[in-house]
Order: structure tokens, then C-alpha cells, then sequence
């Protein structure tokens, strides 16, 4: 059977024409139908100009199949989860291709009780159908209405900050053009009737398919300046930056200084352990030492998952976490049906920076100081398992420990790499931290990075 390219482990993600197209949408609505049997399904899309057309197809798919469809309209990725919960349907729908080229889109789905899906919980068998192609005539059509819940998932996300006793902060918020504008007036609405005194200078705030300030990913080191500087424009205490579908946000502190992804992880776990002591906090291994001490020291329990939306959601699940983070900004939060949030994250990192009397800057220096990263480093290498062999020949055996759990890990003692081939891009990506020893962390980057690019 010819594999489709826009399917992958967790969601579909191509580039428009061939890759992915209204027919192929079509054929998703009608496979996805077929698998999980719905009854009702939540539907939502980004700002791209090529989403509403998939969308419409998608909605005529799911309806063919006889599924009632309620369309959210222009939202965030987050808006279809909590949606799904909100009305008890059966499956969600996101038409999104988040921080991907113009060329590109996809479709980011759950299943009841916004619970993910894989290809080995029901994604590959919605493939297989859709290359088939065979669902023969149309037997009912299902019902199909607009409808948002948009104030109720504001209220739910304003209900992780406890309002007292905050100090005023003034915060920039870049939503690139994207979907998360609307969303956040929603929040900054409840926030004001709580009285809680954040003010806000908003940038980039109007959805815009054109892009015109580029496809925003803040992840990419040439992204960042627009938002570092408009903080310091400002003179705002922090500030936040959204990819497109808002499931990601990123921070910069009062300098301007973009905040790594494995110290917001740690913030916020020191977050939960405040509002609950003992809490089990569920990360990533990819770099991960500061997140385990500082989750040591504040009495609760670090658990280690793979990489990956549906495997951090799983060990959740498993574990009962509070909180689970990865240091690509991927924030997942227990009370939010244990899905990932861009908007729960900013309104705890304010809460911490108005109750601790520092500045977010102070707040991740002793961090950076302790445990210095080097940040993901991604390699485009045709051989990548050559690349892998040559790293393990050469370092396996000096490890004091090894763990295959993603990738292989390995602890050397002042310090520890993760090289793992990534789930979603055909790169390999490594990361690299020590115990305060900067020099050594660069020493060991240029080292490795020979190594995996080497030509045999």
C-alpha cells in the first residue's frame, strides 16, 4: 500500500497540492469517522489561506459519514481540545500547520476527552482508509452548527492564578498574526474583572494569513529580536511570543533575553509544587537536570517520558501528574485534560514573577548558572544511523549511564548528551548540559558536532 506523506506519528502534515489537498481532507473526515465513530465531532482552523477550504471538506467527510459537526471557527489548537471535553464529543479536528512554511498545512486530531491519536491508536487505520478510498454512497448526512466556547476555556485558564496579592507587571504579547489574539483578549478580559493588575502592550495581534511579519515560529533564533525589542521598547517586565495554532509560547525576560524552553519547564514545576506540594512533574529527557533538582528540592517527583505529544499525555495519565513539560515549549497541564497549552503557561510565569519579587531574568539566572545547556542543535545528515553508530562507539563506553528511552542518553558525569533522530523533521537533533561548566559544555558541542557530521 502507497504510504501517504502527510501522515505522521501523531498527526497529518504536508505540503499543499499533492501532499495534501481538499480531496485527501475529504477522505480524512470520512477515514476518521469510520475509525472512532464519533457521534460528534469539534472541528477548528488557523489563520492560513488555504485552511478554510480544507476545513470545508474535512466538515463534508465527517458529515457524510453521519457525524454531527460543531465548527469553532478561526481558533487555537488548545480551543478544539478543550471544546471536545466542553461538549462531550467524540473527536477533534484542528486544520493547522502551526509554525510550518506557507506551503503547508495538516490536521492535528483527538479523540474523546481530548485524548490523543497515533498512528497505533486508530491514525494508521484512518491511512489506510484513505488510500483505499472505498466508502461507498453517503446514508445520512450529519448535522453541522457554528459555535465557540471561548469565554468558558478563558475562565478555565484563568482558574491556575490565584489573584491576590500580585504585584503589577507589564507584559508584551506577540501573537505573530496568528490565531492567539482573540483567545488572549478573552483571558486579559478575565484577568482585568479579577482585578489582578497586569497590563498589556500587544504586537502582531490581528490574525493575518499573508504573514506579513514571517511564519511565526519563535523557536528560530532569526524570529526573536522583533519580540526581544519590543520588549525593551516598552519597558515591559516579560514577554511572550505564539507560534501560529498558540500550543506553543515562548518567553523573554525584562532585557529581552530569550528564556530556554528546559528553564520554563522548571519555572513552572516550581509553580505546581507552590499550589501543590508533592505533585509529580512529568519532562522530557532531553535535557533534564535542572528540571529533576529543582523538582527534588521543592519535595515533588520528576518522572522521565519520551518526546512526543502522546507519549508526554500517556505517562501523565499514568502517573497522575500536575504538570508535564517539554524544553520545545510544549506545556501540558493535568486540569486541562492533560493537553498542551500556550496560554496557561504565561499567565503561571507571571503569577511567579509577581509573587517573587524578582525579575524573570534573576529568576532563570541561578538556573543557567547551575545547569548551562547548549539548546537543541539540529543536523541535516542523509546517514543518520551511521552518525548515531559513530557517536555510541565513542561515548558509550565512558558513560557512567545509558538510556535508550528516546534517543540514547548518556550521563558522563559533569555532563550529559541526548542524541535522539527527530519524530517530525528528517534531522538529528543533540543536546548537551553540564554541571556549571560552560567551558566544557562548548568544548563538548564542537566535539560531538564533528563526530555526527563526519563523512565516511
Amino acid at each position: 500500500m502507497t504510504r501517504l506523506a502527510c501522515f505522521k506519528s501523531y498527526d497529518v502534515r504536508g505540503r499543499l497540492g499533492e501532499e495534501l489537498n481538499e480531496g485527501i481532507a475529504y477522505r480524512i473526515g470520512r477515514g476518521f469517522a469510520r475509525v472512532l465513530k464519533p457521534g460528534l465531532v469539534v472541528t477548528g482552523r488557523d489563520i492560513r489561506e488555504s485552511s478554510p477550504a480544507l476545513q470545508t471538506a474535512l466538515i463534508q467527510g465527517l458529515r457524510d459519514e453521519g457525524v454531527d459537526v460543531i465548527d469553532l471557527g478561526l481558533c487555537g489548537t488548545e480551543e478544539v481540545y478543550f471544546a471536545t471535553e466542553h461538549y462531550g464529543a467524540g473527536g477533534g479536528l484542528m486544520v493547522t500547520a502551526s509554525h510550518n512554511p506557507i506551503d503547508y498545512n495538516g490536521i492535528k486530531m483527538v479523540r474523546e476527552g481530548a485524548r490523543p491519536i497515533s498512528e497505533a491508536t486508530g491514525l494508521g487505520t484512518v491511512h489506510d482508509l484513505v488510500v483505499a478510498d472505498d466508502f461507498g454512497p453517503v446514508a445520512r448526512q450529519g448535522a453541522l452548527r457554528q459555535d465557540n466556547p471561548r469565554d468558558i476555556y478563558a475562565t478555565r485558564v484563568v482558574s491556575y492564578l490565584e489573584p491576590a496579592g500580585l504585584r503589577p507587571l507589564k507584559i508584551l504579547v506577540n501573537a505573530g498574526n496568528g490565531t492567539a489574539g482573540a483567545a488572549f483578549d478573552a483571558i486579559a478580559e478575565r484577568l482585568d474583572a479579577l482585578e489582578v493588575p497586569f497590563s498589556f502592550v500587544r504586537m502582531n495581534h490581528e490574525p493575518d494569513s499573508g504573514f506579513p511579519n514571517g511564519i511565526p515560529n519563535p523557536l528560530l533564533h532569526e524570529n526573536q529580536p522583533q519580540t526581544a525589542k519590543a520588549v525593551l521598547a516598552a519597558g515591559a517586565d516579560m514577554g511572550v511570543a505564539w507560534d501560529g495554532d498558540f500550543d506553543r509560547c515562548f518567553f523573554f525576560d525584562e532585557k529581552g533575553g530569550f528564556i530556554d524552553g528546559e528553564y520554563v519547564v522548571a519555572l513552572l514545576a516550581q509553580a505546581f509544587l507552590l499550589k501543590e506540594p508533592g505533585a509529580r512533574i512529568v519532562h522530557d529527557p532531553r535535557v533534564m537536570w535542572n528540571t529533576v533538582d529543582l523538582v527534588t528540592a521543592g519535595g515533588g517527583e520528576s518522572v522521565v517520558s519520551q518526546t512526543g505529544h502522546a507519549h508526554l499525555k500517556a505517562k501523565m495519565r499514568e502517573v497522575d501528574a500536575a504538570y508535564g513539560g517539554e524544553m520545545s515549549a510544549h506545556h501540558y497541564f493535568r486540569a486541562f485534560m492533560y493537553c498542551d497549552s500556550g496560554q496557561i503557561p504565561w499567565v503561571l510565569v507571571a503569577e511567579v514573577v509577581a509573587r517573587s519579587g524578582k525579575t524573570l531574568s534573576e529568576l532563570v539566572a541561578g538556573m543557567r548558572a547551575r545547569f548551562p545547556s547548549s539548546g537543541e542543535i539540529n543536523f541535516h545528515i542523509e546517514d543518520k544511523a551511521g552518525a548515531i553508530a559513530r557517536f555510541e562507539a565513542a561515548y558509550v563506553p565512558l558513560a557512567r549511564a545509558v538510556d535508550r528511552l528516546d534517543g540514547v542518553s548518556l550521563d558522563m558525569g559533569d555532563w550529559r548528551v541526548n542524541v535522539r533522530s527527530s519524530n517530525t523533521e528528517n534531522v538529528l537533533r543533540l543536546n548537551l548540559e553540564t554541571r556549571g561548566d560552560r567551558r566544557l559544555l562548548a568544548e563538548k558541542v564542537d566535539e560531538i558536532s564533528v563526530l555526527l557530521t563526519a563523512v565516511e
